[in-house]
């Protein structure tokens, strides 16, 4: 490819939206354009990236057996509603209608598709095991879709499905796509973890998450760097505390105006975070619902999610704690509740065995010292509603553990019969007898990965790909257009380089070479031959993009030297 004819709109600043290092880059690098909020266009660089990606997904699934189909985007409304996923799966599902009024979703993940299509043609132990993937473009109606890649409304996606007679055969089809996932991401060249997850809307017996690390990842991963658990925050269960021996001191009433927040309160107060009780009323389907958590905790709204069973809920606001509660923000409590106006108190694990707590009166402006369970309020239902905190007990073996934020840029998950079951998709087995398929999925957020790799390489002149999945192996920068024995030897340079099979991209614009280094650094080639006035010497220089490593060859050495590094690159 010659630069002259490319088109590699590249641009100076990010747009003020651009907050993750990835999306800045792969904006101004000409990768990738918006067209509306989570939607987004792929430039030639960015779809040869993608390509590249995509190839080793394809490459590595086909070596683990797995057989390549392309299923639709259009899913009818009736394949999700047998497996009760139509209302279940919520707002992020993209529904739409028909000219005949009939009800289709884009979809999001194609469990029910293929279910449907196995059972149609599975009908015995003979036709199983089998493994069937596709790489296709999938929709998820985001409630806030950032980040660039990291968080899109439409992107794609590799999803897999196994098909077996029994557990045995299913664990063994999980094992085997988790040690496939391992090669994928080993040869783009993430850094990743693998570990314990929720199954979420999926649904089945278990998950595992590949999290890629990076600050700007939705995930957050706690890992205990002594026995090696690691698993989604979200699951990880903070236990309840050894109730407190202290003795109970009288209940006191105290003016606290204007002091809402837990930080306020404790400065006011002169007391640690921990002994202040928060209450947050949220509004769930509709129903006002309170939950009550220590003052130095947050809530995790996805185990919050799992005990609600729905993800209709939301904060209420301060005219619905008006009118439910009669109190302002800050001061809400459960003490002087009015009676029946709340639907269901839940209690965090936090709050177990506390004595001598502060709680907000239900009254603007007012708070009560040392209020104690039992004698001044009641326990209700107690739940693992916090989250997970730098420093809580691993829950293996009671090591600190830390906490890092991550990208999920893979999920395993061993299905059972979760699908197979409402579905009716039945083989009959070696006794003759009728059986639900054993099902697993798999899935990898393929432009996903972009983001993931840009996050883990980057410096502050640009993107530096890993030479497995760059846009080009290799440029060839002439540093002057107008000198004939520069431009000589560098179309000698390209021409053979194509001849070779490289991936090489001629930097032949009449620019200022500083202004053409800039580009080459911007959208971050792997290696560089710089073809300058030492030619008159029969040398050029190489330069490595993500060392900075610099030195001159032979021009007749130049290309065995590329080929050379290429191997040392693809190891690394």
């Amino acid at each position: 490819m010659r630069w002259s004819r490319a088109f590699i709109p590249t641009l100076k600043e990010a747009p003020s939206e651009a907050i993750a290092p990835s999306h800045q880059l792969l904006v101004r690098g000409g990768f990738i354009r918006q067209v509306a909020a989570g939607i987004y266009e792929f430039l030639p660089l960015g779809l040869k990236v993608l390509k590249k990606i995509e190839n080793i997904v394809r490459e590595e699934m086909n070596k683990a057996g797995a057989q390549e189909v392309l299923l639709t985007v259009l899913n009818p409304r009736e394949l999700w509603e047998e497996t009760g996923r139509w209302e279940l799966y919520g707002d992020e599902l993209f529904k739409l209608q028909d000219r005949h009024g009939r009800d289709f979703c884009l979809g999001p993940t194609h469990e029910e598709e293929i279910t449907d299509l196995v059972r149609k043609e599975v009908k015995s132990y003979k036709d199983l095991p089998l493994i069937l993937y596709q790489i296709q473009t999938k929709f998820r109606d985001e409630k806030r879709p950032r980040f660039g890649l990291i968080r899109a409304r439409e992107f794609l996606m590799k999803d897999a499905y196994s098909f077996d007679t029994d557990y045995k055969g299913a664990e063994e089809a999980y094992n085997l796509m988790g040690e496939t996932y391992e090669r994928i991401f080993s040869r783009i060249g993430l850094k990743y973890l693998r570990v314990l997850a929720d199954t979420g809307q999926i649904g089945g017996k278990k998950s595992e998450e590949f999290v890629a690390l990076t600050p700007y990842g939705e995930a957050k991963v706690a890992h205990c760097e002594k026995c090696g658990y690691a698993a989604n925050a979200e699951i990880v269960p903070v236990q309840k505390p050894t109730p407190e021996g202290e003795e109970e001191k009288p209940l006191q009433k105290v003016h606290t105006p204007n002091v809402r927040t837990i930080e306020e309160l404790a400065k006011f107060l002169n007391v640690p975070p921990r002994k202040i009780l928060k209450s947050l009323l949220y509004i769930v389907e509709g129903k006002p619902v309170l939950v009550l958590i220590r003052g130095d905790r947050e809530v995790d709204e996805n185990k919050l999610e799992r005990v609600l069973g729905t993800d209709n809920f939301r904060l209420a606001t301060d005219e619905e704690i008006k009118e439910i509660l009669g109190t302002e923000r800050g001061f809400v409590g459960p003490i002087n509740l009015p009676e029946g106006k709340v639907e269901r108190i839940l209690w965090d694990n936090s709050l177990y065995g506390v004595k001598n707590l502060v709680v907000a009166a239900n009254e603007p402006h007012y708070h009560y010292i040392n209020a104690n369970p039992g004698r001044d309020f009641e326990y209700g239902e107690f739940y693992d509603l916090a989250e997970v905190q730098e420093g809580d007990p691993c829950p293996e073996c009671g090591a600190p553990l830390r906490l890092s934020r991550g990208l999920e840029i893979g999920h395993i998950f061993l299905l059972g019969t979760r699908y197979s079951e409402p579905m009716q998709a039945y083989f009959v087995d070696r006794d003759g007898k009728e059986k639900p398929i054993v099902m697993g999925c798999y899935g990898i957020g393929v432009s996903r990965l972009m983001s993931a790799i840009v996050e883990q390489s980057y410096d502050e002149n640009g993107i530096i790909w890993p030479i497995n999945v760059a846009p080009f192996e290799l440029e060839i920068l002439p540093l002057n257009v107008t000198d004939e024995k520069q431009m000589e030897v560098a179309e000698k340079l390209y021409k053979e380089a194509l001849n070779r099979g490289i991936d090489v991209i001629i930097d032949d614009r009449d620019e200022r070479a500083g202004f053409k280094f800039k580009d080459a650094d911007l959208i971050g080639i792997p290696v560089r031959i710089v073809v300058g006035r030492k030619v008159k010497d029969g040398l050029v220089e190489i330069q490595i993009r993500k060392t900075g490593e610099r030195f001159d060859v032979p021009i007749e050495e130049a290309l065995d030297k590329f080929e050379e590094l290429k191997k040392e690159l693809q190891k690394a």
